[in-house]
Order: structure tokens, then C-alpha cells, then sequence
């Protein structure tokens, strides 16, 4: 059994960033949907690897396949479609610790052009809330993360509204309520031409803050699991 450690930062790193930002349309504010896909497999890669770290340095392992309910080693990070049967529905995360059934779970979701996001961005709401809610309704312990990806171009007259939602949907502290409530939400407004996280927004006292990420979800999951196995006491 394993200590628990500090939770490195998430950090996304830049020239991959660049480089997909390589594939952004200035004149349509859009980036294709497979280059989208790619960020959010970085935040995942980089939230699975730094949960690994704080739970002791235990492996990050693909799950066996994407409907297998249990993971392929009895103290390992998924990190790859791994299947949790929730209150409401079956629903599959791209991160997830469960030695004894959902300890975390994680998704990212990406809006890549200006059009998807003014179009969209309300119904990624409803599917955050949904996501936390069949989670929590089954799990109350769990902690449930996301990380919204936006090239910084897209976010345009939204850029209110949707930190706003989002910071409606996070922070949930106690177990025993709120559970359309995610424990922890980072908005990550990333620069297509950089490949430089915009240090500007969301606000530098937002909850939302990628660097604040980290540090939100090992004060929760110490609150709830420290000391509990298959983690030593010191």
C-alpha cells in the first residue's frame, strides 16, 4: 500500500499545443474535430499521470477495453473509456480510479470552433451536470472532475456566460447533496498560435483556474479517502 503524495499541477505541453494549433482556420475561428480530440487526450494523459503521482505512484494503465467494470490491476489510474454504471446511465470516462468502485472520475470536453461553441456550449452544460449527477447518485463519495478545453478565438461574446455555468457546476463539498455538482471544473482558453494556456482568464480567483485543478481534487479526495486502503497511514 501506498502513501499519498501532493498532486502535481496539470500542465499541458505547449509545442503539442503548437502544433495543433497548427491546423486552427483564422477566417472561420476553427479547429478541426480530430485536432480537438488530441487536446483533450493531452488533459487527460496529464490529469491521469499526475492523479497516479498523488495516490502514491501506482500505474496508469488503459482500461482492458471500454465496457469492462472493473480495472486491469486492483490499484491502478485508467486512463482511456472506462465504463461506470451510474444512477441514471451507463456512462464512460476518460479518467477513473476505482480500487473499490469510483473513487474519481474525469472527463474532457473540447469546443473547437466559434460556431459549435455559441451552438453547443448550453447542452455540454446539461451533459456535465448529467455526467456528475449519475456519478454521484450511486457513488456520493466520488469526486467528479472535468476539463473544458476552448481555443481562446472561440470563446467570443460567450466568454462570460460560459464561465459563469460552469463555475454554477463546481465545488461541490459535501456528499450528501448537490449531485448534478462536479467537485472540481477547470476551463483551459488555450492560444492555437502559442500554444500558450491564456493566463488572463478565467479570472485569477476562479475556481476554474487549470493550476488550481490539481490542488482541489487532493484536498477532497484526503477529506474522503485518507487513511482508508488501500492507502498507509503515516
Amino acid at each position: 500500500m501506498a502513501n499519498l503524495q501532493s498532486m502535481p499541477q496539470i500542465e499541458l505541453p505547449t509545442g503539442r499545443l503548437t502544433e495543433i494549433g497548427g491546423h486552427w482556420d483564422v477566417a472561420t475561428s476553427a479547429l478541426p474535430k480530430a485536432q480537438g480530440e488530441k487536446v483533450g487526450d493531452l488533459c487527460d494523459l496529464a490529469v491521469g499521470r499526475s492523479l497516479a503521482i498523488m495516490l502514491g505512484n501506482i500505474p496508469v494503465l488503459p482500461p482492458t477495453k471500454s465496457t469492462a467494470l472493473l480495472p486491469p490491476k486492483p490499484d491502478c489510474v485508467e486512463v482511456g473509456p472506462t465504463r461506470v454504471i451510474g444512477g441514471i446511465r451507463p456512462q464512460n470516462f476518460d479518467v477513473a480510479y476505482r480500487p473499490d468502485g469510483i473513487r474519481f472520475a474525469y472527463d474532457s470536453k473540447t469546443l473547437n470552433t466559434r460556431q459549435s461553441l455559441s451552438k453547443n456550449y448550453q447542452n455540454m452544460i446539461n451533459d456535465l451536470g448529467t455526467e456528475a449527477a449519475t456519478v454521484h447518485t450511486r457513488f456520493p463519495s466520488a469526486i467528479v472532475a472535468f476539463i473544458v478545453a476552448v481555443p481562446e478565438p472561440c470563446l467570443g461574446t460567450h466568454r462570460q456566460n460560459l464561465t459563469s455555468a460552469l463555475t454554477r457546476l463546481c465545488g461541490r463539498r459535501a456528499t450528501g447533496g448537490d449531485v448534478h455538482k462536479a467537485e472540481v471544473i477547470s476551463l483551459v482558453a488555450w492560444n492555437p498560435t502559442s500554444g500558450l494556456v491564456d493566463n488572463a482568464w478565467p479570472p485569477s480567483d476562479s475556481y476554474l483556474r487549470i493550476e488550481s485543478f490539481s490542488k482541489q481534487v487532493e484536498a477532497c479526495y484526503a477529506d474522503r479517502f485518507a487513511g482508508l486502503p488501500p492507502h498507509n497511514v503515516d
